[in-house]
């Protein structure tokens, strides 16, 4: 009856179009009477108590980080650097997508901001090129979400909160899957323009790599320093949020000279509204969570899954498609801080490493950010493409079927995450 409760007054409220926040908020209201305890003071103390992380500082400052990194001109500056690289292979401007983005995921952590710069810097040169629009919008979405799986992340930093977990090993852990998505979808593109007859940009001069190579090293420290600093203990992800805020800002202003102290203002109230929607998301959800554990939801999950939890790979491959199933429906934050508190003890209770977990958990959530009805990714590339949303659809399929396979590669061989991790922080 308590599992009713919850889910059916958070799918009511939702149903008749209440922001996900307040719907939270509504369901821990519920399920406070529910359990004959309402009490609208312990209700205002959770919601402070759920903003009130100092891990989560880190979430507005890579925010801003993000913003700076985009409108300063770092982001260009790594197209221009992988157009010097593989530009010039046949259907080389994917390739250079999918460089791209790997390279920006480690410099924002946010799959909108980088899907948009990407759609907004290479979708019309790919569509002049003569690529198939809607492909290339979809490549340019997929490619775009692998920024909350390579450090920084900030839906690491969430789910680190909510799951209490290292978020500084989730960071590491995060490499090398990140990459395997970048080289799903190097190797789907290629088998479907293989085919095609566009022209590839001509081959770059080694003068011209090296000058695009220099131009964008100060955007390419970046990465180096935040991954270096957590391995070593130098700094916390909290700080290194902040590290990375204060770089980007030295590098645009000093360096690359394309912001001044006048136009950093509004990107610094775009961050600040953004972050507010976060955190008041995670202030909300921090409710449900505090009543989701009083009400013993774990245990009659935990006590709902018994029979799997003596198989810790047929579980994660059960958790695997609700998550999918769910992805399709909510955005990434409320799916992480929903499931979050109901799945923990379940994983645990299975022996299964957390770090582990939460990147296989991170990796579902940013694939349902491009599944349709609801995905945020897919309306982003469709808003500043100029595509329509049927277009964008049908040509993110191939390659959200081909990140879905790594996935649950990793699901079937944990090791494949677990041992890399490993060897980054040391474990």
């Amino acid at each position: 009856m308590t599992i009713a409760v919850f889910l059916g007054s958070l799918l009511a409220a939702m149903a008749l179009g209440i922001p996900i926040a307040f719907s939270l908020l509504l369901c821990g209201a519920a399920l406070m009477w529910h359990l004959d305890m309402f009490d609208a003071q312990i209700l205002a103390q959770n919601i402070i108590n759920g903003a009130d992380s100092f891990p989560l500082l880190a979430v507005p400052f890579f925010m801003l980080a993000g913003e700076v990194m985009n409108a300063g001109g770092l982001s260009r500056r790594i197209v221009n650097l992988a157009m010097a690289l593989v530009g010039h292979i046949k259907g080389g401007l994917g390739y250079v997508t999918i460089v791209a983005a790997v390279i920006m995921a480690a410099l924002s952590g946010s799959a909108v901001a980088d899907a948009a710069a990407l759609a907004s810097l290479l979708l019309p040169m790919m569509v002049a090129a003569g690529h198939d629009k809607a492909r290339s919008a979809g490549l340019i979405a997929s490619a775009g979400i692998i920024a909350p799986v390579i450090p920084p992340s900030i839906a690491f930093v969430i789910f680190g909160v909510a799951a209490n977990v290292s978020i500084s090993k989730l960071f590491l852990a995060g490499i090398f899957p990140g990459v395997l998505l970048g080289l799903s979808l190097w190797l789907t593109w290629w088998w479907l323009v293989r085919k095609e007859v566009v022209k590839a940009p001509p081959r770059k001069s080694r003068a011209e790599v090296l000058v695009a190579l220099r131009e964008s090293t100060w955007a390419l420290v970046l990465p180096l320093i935040v991954v270096f600093g957590l391995k070593f203990g130098i700094f916390t992800p909290t700080e290194a949020a902040v590290v990375a805020a204060v770089y980007a800002m030295l590098v645009s202003v000093l360096v690359y000279k394309e912001l001044t102290l006048k136009t950093l203002y509004p990107l610094f109230v775009g961050a600040a509204k953004t972050s507010a929607i976060v955190m008041f998301l995670v202030a909300a959800a921090m409710v449900s969570a505090w009543l989701i554990t009083v009400a013993q939801i774990p245990g009659q999950v935990v006590a709902l899954l018994q029979p799997l939890l003596d198989s810790p790979r047929l579980l994660m491959l059960a958790i695997m498609v609700l998550v999918m199933v769910v992805g399709t429906a909510l955005d990434m934050t409320p799916t992480i801080l929903l499931l979050t508190p109901v799945l923990m003890p379940v994983v645990k209770a299975a022996g299964i490493d957390p770090v582990y977990f939460g990147v296989l958990f991170i990796i579902n959530n940013a694939i349902g950010l491009i599944t349709p009805p609801v995905g945020t990714v897919l309306n982003t590339v469709a808003g500043v493409g100029k595509v329509s949303m049927d277009e964008v659809t049908k040509g993110v399929l191939p390659f959200m079927w081909a990140q879905f396979a790594i996935m649950f590669l990793m699901v079937a061989f944990p090791q494949i995450v677990i041992i890399p991790a490993r060897w980054f922080y040391g474990g």
